[in-house]
């Protein structure tokens, strides 16, 4: 998304362009893409607000994926036995 602001994109833009974008272009804007009652609770919530600058997307707090909370400790120990298994 920084190169997508660097080439002058806005941020908010460049967020749309990585994720409600793709849920219409596939089709898929009824379930994905967007926040709402009804679409699949996939999200990542941010420390920092990107609008102010798009590199704070790498400012993750936390992950809903398939509607399950993932705190910054989960995802570490969830990437940490994802790279263990990757080197056996």
């Amino acid at each position: 998304m920084a190169q997508l602001v660097a080439a002058g994109f806005t941020p908010m833009a460049a967020l749309q362009a990585a994720t409600r974008d793709p849920a219409r272009h596939l089709g898929l804007q009824d379930s994905l893409g967007t926040i709402r009652k009804g679409h699949l609770a996939d999200l990542v919530v941010l420390n920092a607000n990107p609008l102010d600058d798009i590199r704070n997307t790498l400012r993750i707090h936390s992950v809903m994926t398939r509607g399950r909370y993932l705190s910054a400790a989960d995802r570490d120990r969830l990437l940490a036995s994802i790279e263990a298994a990757a080197k056996t």
